[in-house]
């Protein structure tokens, strides 16, 4: 049997930022592993630290205690490795849906190669954009703006994928849509998924764990497994198990104190 490895961890993690009233703490004494191919879901109310552990694991700031660490490393830079999906799609608006795909390569590069077209086709066809490769971001809706934000992440094949609520600027039934989307690009592909979000239905959906975090200081309060199998559909979504484990999600978030 192959050994599973730790593809992220959090070690003793603590964020504070320097603010005009003063110190505020962010998360305090955060302990997580993320497994290879896992995916996680991190639920919790709104300031809470979500994002921040986020952006830690994406190598855009430094932990103030503690260590972050991906593949057994600590994380002290942005890696290519790690693909990062943020709420809103930050597309470049004079650039068209292929030169966003390919603007990785560009950065990292100065220059876009053939196998690098032939890459964005290959993530552009994944998220269903085919035949919109030379539109403009204002020509897309807002479900296929970040679309084109998941391929843009999943241009240099990143191992570990980080999404900040990738779906929360969207109208319901897209935002249906677009998790079993990614559910079946997940299953095609599989990575390492951290995702956050607030919507205990959105974590349940996709997640093998869902971690629930407290109230700032940020500190995890539960680290569950979701009782559902893959592959999953609305009925699965529907089963009595299911729908026991979401309501004990929506007890922990309302709970003041751990529940252990």
């Amino acid at each position: 049997m192959a050994l599973v490895k730790d593809a992220i961890s959090f070690n003793g993690v603590g964020q504070t930022f320097a603010t005009e009233s003063g110190p505020l703490t962010a998360l305090d004494g955060v302990d997580l592993t993320i497994a290879q191919h896992q995916f996680v879901a991190v639920l919790g109310p709104s300031g809470c630290g979500k994002s921040t552990l986020l952006r830690l694991t994406a190598g855009l700031m430094a932990a103030t205690s503690g260590t972050v660490s991906v593949h057994g490393l600590p994380v002290t830079a942005p890696r290519d490795d790690v693909g990062i999906v943020f709420q809103q799609a930050t597309l470049l608006p004079w650039a068209t849906v292929a030169d966003n795909v390919t603007f990785p390569a560009r950065h990292k590069r100065g220059r876009v190669d053939d196998k690098d077209r032939a890459r964005a086709a290959e993530v552009i066809a994944a998220v269903g954009l085919s035949g919109f490769e030379k539109r403009l971001p204002s020509e897309l809706s807002g479900g296929m703006q970040q679309r084109v934000g998941i391929a843009r992440a999943l241009f240099l094949n990143p191992d570990i994928l980080l999404m900040d609520e990738p779906f929360s600027a969207l109208d319901a039934l897209t935002r249906d849509a677009m998790g079993y989307e990614l559910l079946k690009l997940w299953q095609a592909s599989p990575k390492t998924v951290m995702f956050i979000t607030h919507s205990i239905p959105e974590a349940v959906l996709l997640a093998d764990r869902v971690v629930v975090m407290s109230a700032r200081p940020g500190r995890i309060i539960a680290d569950l497994e979701v009782p559902l199998g893959r592959p999953r559909d609305e009925a699965s979504l529907r089963a009595p198990e299911v729908q026991d484990f979401a309501a004990h999600l929506r007890e922990l978030l309302i709970a003041k104190e751990p529940v252990l």
